[in-house]
């Protein structure tokens, strides 16, 4: 599979033998743990039944669902749904997932303030080009970052019956989303069958109900029980365009730049599409307005932890 974006510090301690009790019998059946590589990251998922056989076939049925909605939200597939919305500002006939994510996008845009806006792919694209050619961000690449931002506004994105509209110029970006989502749609496709005590890694980290796994939170962040929630973790430092790290993947709408916050900042939440647009937002906020705009989550936890290293 090809990326969508890897920003997430997230480890499932070597914790199988379970750090709390298992609920019903399943407390006698063996972790069947698969890992592998899915949306262009190291993957993991452990659920516990007494047949391998049939315990590998309900994996390969969610990493389709994985494959499936990579072709939706994929900016390296050609021919993905953002892509082609991206390449002709235009979608008629929007999947229903597609539909799903860009209003929960607005919406978190809304919510956020601001800080989180998936219509920042012009100033990405921007700085991964400048950066390709140029160790250093010089004037006149400083000066087209102001030109682009005024492309950035999530509330530009028209969607409704007639399906979903971008102006002259914008491009989406759901790196700090999809893969919350993602993961979501496979939790509730296995919590729809049935299944429990189960851990589902794709990036971001969601446990359905049952058993409690130890979650590490990298560099430094400590580590938290999970069950029946998800996690997400964002930091400028994972991604950086030079060297020093001025210059990253945790873009602020608001100025254009990257954000100069140097936190790390993790999200507990009870989905992990919330977790995963909730961490990013909150990077980019500066942390007193960032917990301004944390308590409108009330079922969110924010763990701020080790510095990024940003200079």
């Amino acid at each position: 599979m090809t990326a969508l974006t890897r920003r997430r510090f997230l480890k499932i301690s070597a914790g199988l033998s379970a750090t709390a009790a298992l609920g019903g019998s399943t407390a006698s059946q063996e972790a069947y743990v698969w890992e592998g590589t899915a949306l262009g990251t190291h993957a993991q998922i452990v659920l516990r039944h007494p047949d391998r056989e049939f315990a590998a076939r309900v994996i390969r049925t969610c990493l389709d669902e994985v494959e499936r909605l990579e072709s939706v939200f994929s900016l390296y597939q050609t021919d993905s749904e953002l892509n082609t919305l991206n390449r002709t500002g235009k979608l008629q006939h929007p999947t229903h997932d597609m539909r799903v994510l860009v209003h929960f996008s607005k919406w978190m845009g809304a919510m956020s303030e601001g800080a989180f806006d998936v219509s920042v792919q012009p100033l990405w694209e921007a700085m991964a080009v400048h950066f390709a050619q140029s160790p250093v961000a010089t004037a006149a690449f400083e000066k087209r970052l102001k030109k682009l931002r005024e492309r950035v506004d999530y509330r530009r994105i028209a969607i409704g019956a007639q399906g979903i509209r971008l102006p002259q110029g914008v491009r989406l970006t759901f790196n700090g989303v999809a893969q919350g989502y993602i993961t979501d749609r496979v939790a509730e496709l296995l919590h729809q069958h049935g299944w429990r005590d189960v851990l589902i890694n794709l990036g971001e980290v969601r446990a359905l109900e049952g058993q409690t796994w130890p979650v590490r939170l990298a560099p430094d962040g400590g580590q938290l029980d999970l069950s029946g929630a998800a996690v997400a973790t964002s930091m400028g430092a994972a991604t950086r365009f030079d060297a020093e790290g001025r210059w990253h993947h945790l873009l602020d709408p608001q100025t254009g730049r990257s954000a100069r916050n140097d936190t790390t900042v993790s999200v507990q939440a009870p989905s992990a599409a919330l977790a995963d647009a909730l961490s990013t937002a909150l990077a980019v906020l500066p942390r007193t307005h960032g917990n301004y705009v944390a308590r409108r989550f009330p079922r969110a936890y924010v763990h701020r932890h080790a510095r990024s290293s940003l200079t």
